[in-house]
């Protein structure tokens, strides 16, 4: 069996859901390849309905009912839009109908994963619809009730005994469809909440199917032709990487690339299970492909960027050193208050983090400021260079406002002041 991954991008619109029936179809009545034709299908929220529903528990948190009910509208008319497109009726059960699942007796977090988590439940059953509409033998499932995790709400841990558990006695019970259909990105906790496993969690549902499935292979569908040296948008004459090792592409996710979640490639390693990276407009394509015997090193330079980062340094109030006396006690205020770090400079009596720019920032620099004298610089991305010379770095630099820079023999790390 093969595991495929639809990202938000490639089913934004009817044209792109009959593009996915198109790849699934292809997949499944491939009657040349020696193993079963079996398909799990992950698919992610439509086009932008992750942020639509995030702004759905921002209005709702700040007591905007009129301006969450609008925004909740628009969800609803954009899917019945692309239901009425693909020849479907709108009245059918695809939990469009209902009152905001919003308690304000729960926290910030909990209300969104239960909100947020909308976009994949109504994504797969219209998806799920429109295959069966097609011919195609399917089934829908709901992750929420299979893939077990904790309530760690935003970034729920997933229970892998449990889960896998469940799972794998759905998909091995006799005359199951040769078609599944599932949301990534969701789970859900033993008490029944909806629960979700961060942002670009779909990718890491795929790889935890792949793992527990024993696939042959996991596809990930995107805009782009595989995996690119550069993000087209921000890098011209970008290049195409065919090949990678497991570890060159841990090593670029956590840089901040992209392309695919860091959480991905250790289900898929720990099974030796090949990821495919291709393009949902040319299936026909090779993309680029993860695997144990990727070809490697990369030959040509790889610049990631990291959006949306701050830079804080903390100095000793009593000007002690800083790494001897205070290191654990840092990192223990930045872990607690969930902070994302993706970049570390210290000297004797300073130390500096580059870190995600989230809403858990302001109270983690508050606590630190306890017991530090702390600053900050925002507005700030982090460009990592793999296979960087000095040629390259001098451009990079060029015309920039540089805040903090790391160099190692083949790996720059330069902190920049994002340009107004």
């Amino acid at each position: 069996m093969k595991v495929y991954k639809f990202g938000g991008a490639s089913v934004k619109d009817a044209a792109g859901v009959r593009n996915l029936e198109k790849i699934v179809r292809l997949a499944v009545t491939n009657d040349q390849r020696p193993t079963t034709n079996d398909l799990m299908v992950v698919v992610s929220a439509m086009g932008k309905t992750t942020n639509a529903l995030e702004r759905v528990v921002e209005f709702c948190a700040a007591g905007q009912e009129d301006k969450a009910l609008n925004q909740w509208i628009d969800i609803i008319d954009f899917h019945v839009t692309i239901m009425k497109e693909l020849g479907l009726q709108p009245g059918i059960d695809i939990r469009l109908h209902g009152e905001i699942p919003y308690d304000p007796a729960c926290s910030f977090d909990e209300n969104y994963d239960q909100i947020v988590s909308m976009g994949e439940l109504l994504s797969t059953q219209i998806i799920a619809v429109y295959l069966l509409k097609q011919g195609l033998s399917v089934e829908w499932w709901n992750m929420p009730k299979l893939l077990r995790t904790d309530t760690t709400w935003r970034e729920a841990v997933v229970d892998n005994e449990t889960s896998r558990a469940v799972i794998r006695a759905g998909w091995d019970r006799p005359n199951r469809p040769t078609v599944v259909v599932a949301q990534g990105f969701i789970g859900g906790t033993a008490d029944g909440k909806r629960t979700t496993l961060g942002r670009e969690g779909s990718d890491y549902t795929a790889a935890l199917l792949g793992n527990y499935l024993d696939a042959e292979s996991v596809t990930i569908w995107k805009d782009v032709p595989g995996i690119l040296n550069a993000d087209p948008r921000l890098e011209p004459n970008t290049v195409l990487i065919p090949s990678l090792r497991y570890q060159d592409a841990v090593e670029l996710s956590y840089s901040g690339a992209q392309i695919i979640h860091p959480k991905t490639i250790r289900p898929l390693e720990n099974k030796q299970i090949p990821l495919y990276v291709k393009p949902f407009g040319d299936p026909t394509a090779a993309g680029s492909r993860i695997a144990a015997d990727g070809v490697g090193p990369i030959d040509v330079p790889v610049y990631i960027w990291r959006k949306n980062q701050i830079l804080i340094t903390m100095r000793a109030k009593d000007f002690a050193f800083v790494l001897e006396e205070s290191l654990s006690e840092i990192f223990d205020i930045i872990h607690r208050h969930r902070l994302k770090v993706s970049l570390i400079q210290s000297s004797a009596v300073t130390i500096s983090v580059c870190v995600d720019n989230t809403r858990f920032v302001p109270a983690a620099i508050e606590e630190l400021r306890v017991h530090f004298n702390v600053s900050y610089n925002d507005h700030l991305s982090l460009l990592t260079i793999r296979g960087t010379t000095p040629n390259i770095l001098a451009r990079a630099k060029a015309g920039r406002t540089i805040m903090l820079s790391q160099t190692t023999r083949r790996t720059a790390r330069l902190v920049v002041k994002e340009e107004d």
